[in-house]
């Protein structure tokens, strides 16, 4: 008898505790939802970039692979805008990323919305939060959906190329593996985690300036190095700002999709101080941007 009231009693609970989360987590995701509403850039630039790389590929690609006669050649052609490909999605996704975080929270104030927003039940936490979650997590998520998908039409018109011309396709499988492997890596080491201090700094500035936000962004970094290069004729703060992304940031050197997966070093990357003092900065910048979203009036 005690056995059975026990567990309808953890039954209930459970069902108590359900709704609370439920209630806990809705406002946050209901936020996510309203900027992606709000900033349709966030997937409409990834995808037109997609796009064009894609008629780029099938018109000048396939077309230059097919005119050759050559089989090394044409498995080379066919193998190279794999990464090219990779590397503009992740650049377009960045530059969404700058502007978004410059536009986040200072758009809201220089329209007026910030007051409507304000009579909504959400916290301005939940809302710094949702919204740091773009750059963060969303972009970077984004970023390797539409790659792996645009890379296996990609796989499939150049399979079907190399398969016509006698040659094997299991080459190019095995080139385009590692290469989703190390995508993935890089968009967590360095997207999210290496420039977490820069979309930070961003957001702090989005909400305490009036306008010109990208000014007030980028002259005090720009102040700072210049200081620094007359004063001490060093470029050590240049230099880390060029190094936000720790060790992964190696990956965009040179043709970096093509090396060994036994390259990556995600175990000291995780470990370095840097990493750990940018993720410190970014949470303070964070808090700042809390602070002032509830205290800063419109525009």
């Amino acid at each position: 008898m005690n056995t059975q009231s026990n567990v309808v009693a953890e039954s209930l609970e459970s069902r108590a505790l359900a709704p609370a989360l439920m209630h806990s987590t809705q406002p946050f995701l209901w936020s996510v939802r309203r900027e992606l509403w709000e900033f349709r850039s966030i997937y409409i630039a990834p995808l037109a970039v997609a796009a064009v790389t894609m008629l780029g590929f099938v018109f000048a690609t396939l077309g230059r692979a097919l005119s050759t006669s050559n089989m090394a050649e044409r498995q080379e052609a066919l193998e190279g805008p794999f990464t090219f490909a990779s590397l503009l999605i992740m650049l377009t996704t960045f530059l969404v990323a700058i502007f978004y975080c410059l536009e986040s929270l200072h758009g809201e104030r220089r329209d007026r919305s910030i007051l409507f927003w304000k009579s909504v039940p959400v916290s301005d936490l939940t809302t710094v939060l949702a919204k740091a979650s773009i750059p963060l997590v969303i972009l970077p998520l984004l970023t390797f959906v539409i790659t792996i998908a645009m890379q296996l039409v990609m796989f499939v018109l150049s399979s079907m190329v190399l398969s016509g011309s006698g040659l094997s396709v299991s080459m190019l499988w095995a080139h385009w593996l590692p290469m989703t492997v190390m995508l993935f890596y890089h968009l967590i080491a360095v997207h999210s985690l290496g420039l977490a201090p820069i979309f930070g700094w961003l957001m702090l500035v989005s909400a305490w300036a009036r306008r010109a936000a990208f000014l007030w962004a980028s002259l005090p970094l720009l102040t700072i190095g210049l200081i620094e290069k007359i004063a001490l004729n060093t470029m050590h703060f240049a230099n880390f700002l060029g190094n936000l992304g720790g060790e992964a940031g190696a990956f965009m050197e040179g043709n970096m999709m093509m090396s060994s997966l036994a390259q990556l070093t995600p175990g000291r990357f995780l470990l370095s101080p840097g990493l750990w003092l940018g993720l410190l900065f970014t949470a303070l910048c964070l808090a700042g941007a809390v602070r002032l979203r509830r205290y800063r009036v419109p525009i």
